[in-house]
């Protein structure tokens, strides 16, 4: 999967241009605080991005071993089939057989659980990647607000944008919580 991009280059030397050229002190403010909330979208897009990286190897490991249970399975019915087949002419199958069989079972088992393990991983990772994808989300939503609060001298903009940056921490800690 791909990584999540922060576009907001642009932004923030727009921002920059305007809080080096106005006499309003709050402007400063407004490119400190989107500069800040910019390297939280940074942090969170690399987070969003290593966790669907690493739910997406999981499930390939998964799939990878639901593939050897399956061929132990066949092995294990190809077994059976032998030792009714002989015994249905009257020979008795060699007991190296019906232990393999039996070993085939237990370890499909084995196989099965392991199996599910690497699909719950690869669900957790996926679920950490979607809260930091949300929290990448309040970032980029808080600079475009910051931004327009620079363009249009609205200084509640800016409070705005404070509140959407919170709420992009508020997902990011919740997901390194997770």
């Amino acid at each position: 999967m791909e990584e999540i991009e922060v576009p907001t280059e642009h932004l923030h030397e727009e921002m920059g241009e305007h809080a080096a050229h106005s006499k309003d002190k709050w402007i400063s403010q407004v490119a400190l605080s989107s500069a800040l909330i910019a390297v939280f979208a940074a942090i969170s897009a690399l987070l969003a991005g290593h966790h669907s990286n690493e739910a997406m190897i999981e499930q390939i490991k998964a799939s990878d071993q639901w593939a050897y249970y399956q061929a132990k399975g066949v092995k294990s019915s190809l077994l059976s089939a032998k030792t009714e087949i002989l015994s249905e002419l009257g020979k008795t199958p060699k007991e190296a057989d019906l232990h393999k069989a039996e070993e085939y079972k237990k370890q499909q088992e084995e196989i099965s659980k392991d199996a599910k393990e690497k699909q719950e991983a690869s669900e957790h990772h996926l679920q950490i990647h979607e809260v930091y994808a949300k929290s990448v989300t309040f970032f980029q939503v808080a600079i475009a607000i910051a931004a327009i609060s620079v363009l249009m001298r609205r200084r509640r903009f800016w409070y705005l944008s404070l509140v959407f940056g919170a709420c992009g921490i508020g997902f990011f800690i919740r997901a390194l919580l997770l």
